[in-house]
């Protein structure tokens, strides 16, 4: 199990390390519906933007379709002794918590921005991810608590009851500074019978309102993340709203202004999923206009070209050379169609255990030292006439 978990986790990040430089959330169409179609993943893609849609505000959102992952890339991209591995460690884990990874339908991971206080200071953004499939919340949240061994604490809200515990490494720092002030604490809470949420306390009711049908996500924000509802992976932001929230360009907690944001200039979306035999990314970053996206591809290229040729790696060569960009009217649209036998092979590569160096190699022979001769001068005698 320990082997594969690594594998997983490049199998979820290997293409959204290409990322970086992607993404958006306008709504144009990206022929992202050429992913394969089973009729599980289309049940579970029709139910998916009904249940996110109780989630609260957020300025980043990342989806992750974990039953796919499990279920479908896995099989493919993973070889079969590892693949038995990871079954089998799965198969222990429900024995020991009655919870079954390949079961959980889904990850969101969210991250909003806050406005500053009166004291005018940076404000932290709050961070909440939570999961959803077929297990109970309930029965996850007592293991919980058991593995906190008492240090999570109950504080009512609502309907709800939170479990809140404190990091104290976190806390001890945060004595020095500030900003760390909002990640000492960590808070998790049932939301409905099948979803648990953790993260940020302020952030988890906020979710608990929005699950009572208070300041929930807007479908803007949803329809950008979920452009492609069967996507493994897929990320959607808005960081220039972010930037006015925490600069005070949008006001502060105690002197609001207009809350508007006209531009979505650097709005982002990004996805990877799979067909038959490509593992796809798809991407688009708002340019705000024609004439801003043709100039940021054509920076884009050049910086992508000249990484390219400064690569030794065939491997990782062939990832950059599969990436295509180029503008589309107001967004720089990204595309990369990679063979799944190349990725299996870069995994491969890279779970391959590192070779230690021959300590076999005969020692440098060392030339004994050279004797100095030491020169002994005879004393003059003075002779007197």
């Amino acid at each position: 199990m320990q082997k594969t978990l690594p594998q997983l986790l490049l199998l979820i990040l290997l293409v959204l390390a290409l990322s970086a430089t992607v993404p958006a959330q306008n709504t144009q169409t990206l022929a992202l519906n050429e992913a394969v179609r089973t009729d599980s993943h289309v049940a579970l893609s029709q139910m998916i933007p009904t249940a996110l849609a109780a989630l609260p505000e957020a300025d980043t959102l990342i989806f992750i379709n974990s039953r796919r992952i499990l279920n479908e890339a896995a099989p493919r991209l993973m070889p079969e002794k590892d693949l038995a591995d990871m079954r089998k460690g799965f198969a222990d884990m429900k024995q020991m918590s009655g919870v079954d990874p390949a079961n959980v339908d889904y990850i969101v991971i969210a991250v909003r921005f806050r406005k500053p206080t009166a004291e005018l200071t940076f404000m932290p953004p709050e961070i909440m991810a939570l999961a959803s499939g077929d297990f109970s919340s309930e029965s996850l949240m007592g293991l919980a608590r058991m593995a906190s061994d008492g240090k999570l604490r109950d504080e009512k809200y609502g309907a709800r009851t939170l479990g809140l515990m404190t990091i104290d490494p976190i806390a001890k720092e945060a004595e020095k500074n500030p900003l760390l002030k909002s990640f000492s604490e960590v808070a998790v809470v049932p939301l409905n019978a099948t979803t648990i949420a953790v993260g940020s306390t302020a952030y988890l009711k906020a979710a608990i309102d929005a699950e009572e049908g208070n300041k929930r996500i807007s479908s803007e924000s949803l329809n950008s993340l979920l452009r492609d509802p069967t996507a493994l992976i897929s990320i959607a932001g808005s960081p220039l709203t972010s930037f006015s929230k925490t600069f005070a360009l949008l006001g502060t907690e105690a002197n609001p202004r207009a809350p508007r944001c006209d531009s979505k200039f650097g709005d982002f979306y990004a996805a990877l999923t799979m067909d038959a035999s490509n593992v796809m990314l798809r991407g688009a970053l708002n340019a705000d206009n024609p004439d801003t996206a043709k100039i940021i591809n054509n920076l884009i290229n050049g910086m992508l070209r000249h990484a390219t040729s400064s690569i030794s790696d065939p491997s990782t060569q062939t990832l950059f050379k599969a990436l295509s960009i180029t503008p589309q009217e107001n967004e720089v649209v990204l595309r990369a169609d990679v063979p799944q036998q190349t990725v299996l092979d870069i995994i491969k590569e890279q779970m391959k255990p590192k070779k230690e160096e021959s300590s076999s190699a005969a020692p440098a022979t060392k030339e004994p030292p050279v004797k100095k001769r030491t020169v002994r001068r005879r004393s003059r005698k003075s002779t007197k006439p």
